[in-house]
């Protein structure tokens, strides 16, 4: 072995010892990918990114090439990065991103659960595992107890009551107490702006509203300068660390998104995941969700047709354009045409995949229906 490479390697030891020291976490530093799909702020802004990332400790890696999330998946399967941060991603459904903000009333840090993707085709359903995710994402970031507020916005009132009820089967739910004189756990929007919960419940479509205002106000919106980005994908059994920015998103955004998933897997994320979500089903979480999904099919006044689901095939090629409510029904309309499908979440809303070699036939089954236009 050369002396140039010996020297290397003890360098990188040293630097390894002197992290651990700093950071307590004892082994290799994390490793974190970048892909980047087109900054609207161009190359520069990524190039800043990137030292940003340096100059904070953090070890970052450019994922370049065609194909970027193709290679971004076998990275993180094969364990070569340990997180990405990307600029859209079509998530499954039951899959969200919980982002994470500096309120501008205190100065603190909130995470804002959910702000892409969606984690139910149901809206309070949704919002119930949002409170879940939040947790996860807050306890896996750092916070031993956060505490939870639910957005004063429409199902506000439904979930506070499904969360009271996994609280009382057993669920350690800390919930927030309002600033405003009359308290509660539905929080107001002071309680926004002061960053009262250290989680801030609301639906996903509400959420990226929420990160675009935290994060650009101070620039006239289309420069996104403040805090962590849409945050990591959560969902019951996810196992791919993504977290997700936007194309309007700045270097230091970029960076505190590298930041949020260094922090995330150093306290082992997907420990903390399985551990909530264990919990959270310990204390009925499913038949609270199968509930809430009873009451809303006995309103539509119908139960959703029985239909079998075709042999998987790899999905490649998706069909946008349709609402997120009809959404597992437009797959089912594929699956009775004999049409492999899945739903799926992208970057400019609710999606159904398919082969690219049905692509075609999947549209004209899909308009026929009314499901696109």
């Amino acid at each position: 072995m050369s002396d140039k490479k010996i020297k290397a390697m003890i360098a990188n030891t040293f630097l390894e010892v002197a992290d651990a020291l700093e950071t307590g976490q004892y082994g290799k530093k994390p490793v974190i990918g970048f892909a980047s799909e087109g900054s609207e702020h161009g190359q520069d802004n990524i190039e800043e990114a990137m030292k940003i990332a340096e100059m904070k400790g953090l070890k970052a890696v450019l994922i370049e090439g065609e194909d970027l999330h193709k290679k971004m998946e076998e990275m993180l399967d094969s364990g070569e990065i340990d997180g990405a941060v990307t600029m859209h991603y079509p998530f499954p459904i039951g899959v969200s991103t919980v982002g994470k903000v500096i309120t501008p009333g205190k100065g603190k840090p909130m995470y804002i659960a959910t702000t892409t993707g969606t984690s139910d085709t149901d809206r309070i359903s949704g919002m119930v595992k949002n409170a879940i995710y939040g947790i996860i994402a807050a306890k896996a970031d750092g916070v031993k107890n956060p505490t939870v507020g639910i957005a004063n916005i429409d199902g506000a009132r439904q979930t506070e009551k499904a969360l009271l009820k996994l609280a009382e089967n057993g669920y350690d739910i800390n919930f927030a107490e309002s600033v405003r004189a009359d308290g509660g756990i539905v929080m107001r929007g002071n309680d926004l702006l002061g960053g009262t919960p250290d989680i801030m419940v609301m639906d996903s479509l509400t959420g990226n509203l929420m990160m675009k205002v935290f994060s650009s106000y101070t620039t006239g919106g289309n420069y996104e300068s403040l805090g962590f980005g849409y945050g990591p994908g959560v969902g019951e059994g996810y196992d791919r660390l993504i977290m997700i920015v936007s194309r309007a998103s700045g270097a230091p955004v970029i960076a505190g998104a590298m930041e949020f998933a260094t922090n995330l897997v150093r306290h082992d994320w997907k420990k903390v995941a399985d551990e909530e979500f264990e919990k959270a089903n310990e204390a009925g979480l499913k038949d609270i969700i199968n509930e809430l999904k009873s009451a809303g099919r006995k309103d539509a006044g119908a139960a959703s047709e029985e239909v079998k689901m075709p042999p998987k095939e790899v999905v490649t090629s998706q069909i946008p354009g349709i609402e997120v409510m009809d959404l597992e029904d437009a797959v089912k309309a594929l699956w009775k045409a004999g049409i492999y499908a899945e739903s799926g979440m992208g970057c400019t809303g609710p999606i159904v995949l398919m082969s690219d070699a049905n692509k075609d036939k999947a549209h004209e089954i899909l308009k026929a229906a009314g499901y696109v236009s």
